[in-house]
């Protein structure tokens, strides 16, 4: 230290470098089917005869005769019949990628003093 006093000066720096990655991917699938079937089906058949004959013939020569039918057939037939079908399918792909980078300088001067002064009320140190 001299009787001016102590001075020093300087210079830092500084340097931040910083990297980050960051990556990622989603994958969705959906299927969904329904059937839905529903059948009925009925048959009829019916028939019906029925008969009378009646003949008679008399001593005195007389005649008689009768007829009586009947006849009924019924065929019916009934059907029914549903069909349904429902689909849906999806599908889903995400994808992502990220990067980050950060590079930061840092500098600095700098000067520094300590000054020794000599004065009425005594000595006295300054610094900045």
């Amino acid at each position: 230290m001299s009787e001016y006093g102590d001075f020093s000066m300087g210079h830092e720096s500084g340097e931040l470098e910083q990297l980050h990655q960051e990556a990622g991917s989603e994958q969705d699938y959906n299927s969904q089917f329904g059937v839905f079937a529903q059948d009925h089906s009925a048959a009829e058949s019916t028939d019906f005869e029925t008969g009378k004959h009646v003949e008679f013939t008399g001593a005195d020569g007389s005649h008689y005769e009768s007829t009586d039918y009947t006849n009924y057939s019924n065929d019916s037939e009934e059907s029914d019949s549903v069909f349904a079908a429902q689909g849906s399918e999806s599908s889903h792909f995400a994808e992502y990628s990220q990067l980050d980078a950060l590079r930061a300088q840092f500098e600095s001067n700098f000067a520094e003093g300590t000054q020794i002064s000599g004065g009425e009320g005594g000595l006295s140190i300054a610094s900045s």
